[in-house]
């Protein structure tokens, strides 16, 4: 169990902030990176072309440190979508072939797949929500024959459903389809092991769980997805982009591994040491214990929110970082404004209200939550 880290964060006392899954918040090592990077740029003549590489490689080895990868597997992108653009790019799919995917998926997991899909003639099979919460067994149920891709998350970004990604990728390998994986709402607080789940893609952006800056993100392809079409055209991509000299000698050849999916100007002077900053705080906790403490802080929410009737996905069927609370009646109008009235944030996403604490979080933290929760419920 880690002890509240509040203190390498500016969150002020009066603050309860359970809304991880929207934005983190940044530490203030991520923010010094950051700063101390965009300080480099101030001063451009104290910039050398390894650094357009040094600090790219080191995120990339850690981020794939993070999921059990080789850093050849790894490329940069700007966002969740361009990662799945590029799956999307890459992957096959056949005329009339289908693509699995989740009711009430992220907006930006569902269009390169219908764009896929009518590009090729394919069909978007989309899975409802089981009564039963149980993801995991719908998924598996519904993988077969006729299906080419299986596009899903982690946990469900609403309300944190849990699903089995290695018993998925197991059935998807054996029945020949692809798997790509969105583990925005996850990486970071959910351990995860590519070794295991073997997907022929998956991506993270940083400012969720990863605890880094926006607009940048990390992505994994399979070793035998590393030779596809990159979603642009960058120099940097290229054999040899180091020797500045040589630039003008244009080369049809890419660096290795996934690196050819990079998306242009990887060096981001100021997002790429915040997010390196990130990668190593996480890892220095440890992706188990992260997930062991947050799982008994949204297990004590849970059990006092019952007392208020308000029900959530039992345990084992929710990933433990994540809780997504339900009414009877649905989410009281005005519920989330009138808890940030009282500095107390929350969201709501789909039918459910979302606690989605970190390490940051207090006991006094919870108190106010059901402080404010039960005046406004009562």
């Amino acid at each position: 169990m880690i002890a509240s880290q509040r203190h390498l964060f500016d969150i002020p006392d009066d603050v309860a902030y359970f809304n991880c899954a929207y934005l983190s918040p940044l530490s203030h090592a991520v923010l010094a990176a950051s700063e101390e990077g965009l300080r480099r740029k101030a001063v451009p003549w104290t910039v050398t072309p390894s650094d357009f590489f040094s600090g790219t490689e080191a995120a990339r080895r850690s981020f794939a440190e993070l999921i059990g990868a080789g850093a050849d597997g790894i490329f940069v992108i700007p966002a969740a979508s361009y990662g799945l653009s590029t799956a999307a790019l890459n992957l096959p799919l056949g005329e009339g072939r289908r693509i699995l995917m989740l009711e009430e998926q992220f907006p930006s997991h569902v269009y390169p797949w219908r764009e896929l899909a009518k590009r090729n003639g394919g069909v978007i099979e989309v899975l409802p929500r089981p009564e039963d919460d149980d993801w995991t067994a719908t998924i598996l149920t519904a993988i077969n024959e006729g299906v080419d891709i299986v596009t899903l998350p982690h946990c469900h970004w609403t309300d944190g459903g849990l699903i089995d990604l290695v018993a998925v990728g197991e059935r998807c390998r054996a029945i020949g389809a692809a798997l790509a994986i969105d583990a925005t709402q996850s990486l970071g607080a959910l351990p995860l092991d590519v070794r295991e789940v073997q997907p022929d893609f998956l991506v993270a952006a940083s400012y969720k769980w990863l605890l880094g800056p926006y607009s940048i993100g990390f992505a994994y392809a399979a070793p035998h997805r590393q030779d596809g079409q990159p979603m642009e055209h960058s120099w940097i991509q290229r054999e040899d982009a180091d020797n500045f000299s040589g630039l003008v000698q244009y080369v049809d050849e890419y660096q290795s591994g996934a690196r050819r999916y990079d998306v242009g100007e990887t060096p981001n002077f100021a997002l790429m040491p915040g997010a390196q900053a990130a990668l190593d705080q996480i890892l220095a906790w440890g992706v188990d214990e992260i997930q062991a403490t947050l799982s008994a802080r949204t297990n004590d929410i849970a059990e006092r929110a019952r007392g208020l009737g308000l029900a959530s996905a039992p345990q084992g069927l929710r990933a433990g970082h994540f809780l997504g609370l339900r009414f009877e009646d649905g989410v009281p109008d005005g519920l989330p404004e009138r808890l940030a009235e009282n500095k107390v944030f929350v969201s709501v996403r789909g039918s459910s209200m979302r606690i989605t604490p970190h390490v940051y979080n207090t006991d006094a933290d919870v108190d106010k939550l059901f402080d404010v929760l039960g005046s406004a419920l009562g």
